[in-house]
C-alpha cells in the first residue's frame, strides 16, 4: 500500500510511505525536502517497524519553537495511512 501526504508546519514538503498490504507494518518511508541526512536515517531507523510503534514514538515530536517536526508529521501520515486501509 502506498501513501503520500504532504506535512504542514516543517520543512519537507511531502512524505512517501509504503507499508504491507495489511497496513500494520512500515516497508518505506521518504521525504520531499527537510533535513536530507536527518530523515534519510528517520527512513531507515522506521522500516520494518509496525505502524503503531513509530506512531508511539513520534507522536508529538518537535522541531525547535515549532509545535510539530517532520518525526511528528510522519506519524500523522501513517495514522491518516492505516485509516484509509481500513
Amino acid at each position: 500500500m502506498h501513501y503520500d501526504f504532504t506535512p504542514r508546519g516543517v520543512c519537507s514538503r511531502a512524505i512517501h510511505i509504503d507499508l504491507t498490504d495489511d497496513g500494520k507494518t512500515i516497508e518505506q518511508v521518504s521525504f520531499e525536502g527537510g533535513c536530507n541526512g536527518n530523515l534519510k536515517a528517520v527512513s531507515k531507523l522506521v522500516a520494518g517497524h509496525p505502524v503503531e510503534e513509530i506512531v508511539g514514538i513520534l507522536s508529538g515530536n518537535t522541531c525547535g519553537p515549532r509545535q510539530t517536526s517532520c518525526a511528528d508529521q510522519l506519524a500523522r501520515a501513517l495514522t491518516e495511512a492505516t485509516g484509509q486501509a481500513r
